[in-house]
C-alpha cells in the first residue's frame, strides 16, 4: 500500500519561503512512471495544481505558479519537496502530495494516491 506524508511548517511569514516535504512509503519515486505532484486548497476555494516531479526527474509546473515554485527530489530517501517562494497571505491553504499513475495529461487528472494533507498559513 502507497503512502504519502507531508510535512513542513504550518506557519510562514509572508515573503518568506515555504518549504514542504512529502515521504513516500510502499512504493519508490523512480519507477516508472509515476508522477508525484503538488497541490493545494485555499480555504473556501477548489484545489490547485502546482507541478509535478516524474520517476525520471523531469518537472512540469503550473504557469501561473512556475516563477516561484521549485520542485526537488531526494530518491536516497524517497522523498518530493516543494519550495515557493515569496508568499503572500493568498497562499494560505491546504497543501497535499498526490500520485498518478502516468503524466498523460497537464495538469495530470487521475490521481490515485494522495497524503493526508498539511495547513500552511502565511501571517506574520
Amino acid at each position: 500500500q502507497v503512502q504519502l506524508q507531508e510535512s513542513g511548517p504550518g506557519l510562514v511569514k509572508p515573503s518568506q519561503t515555504l518549504s514542504l516535504t512529502c515521504t513516500v512509503s510502499g512504493g519508490s519515486i523512480t519507477a516508472n512512471y509515476y508522477g508525484w505532484n503538488w497541490i493545494r486548497q485555499p480555504p473556501g476555494k477548489g484545489l490547485e495544481w502546482m507541478g509535478v516531479i516524474a520517476y525520471d526527474g523531469s518537472i512540469y509546473y503550473n504557469p501561473s505558479l512556475k516563477s516561484r515554485t521549485s520542485i526537488s527530489r531526494d530518491t536516497s530517501k524517497n522523498q518530493f519537496s516543494l519550495q515557493l517562494s515569496s508568499v503572500t497571505p493568498d497562499d494560505t491553504a491546504v497543501y497535499y502530495c498526490a500520485r498518478v499513475p502516468e503524466i498523460t495529461t497537464l495538469p495530470p487528472d487521475e490521481y490515485d494516491y494522495w497524503g493526508q494533507g498539511t495547513q500552511v498559513t502565511v501571517s506574520s
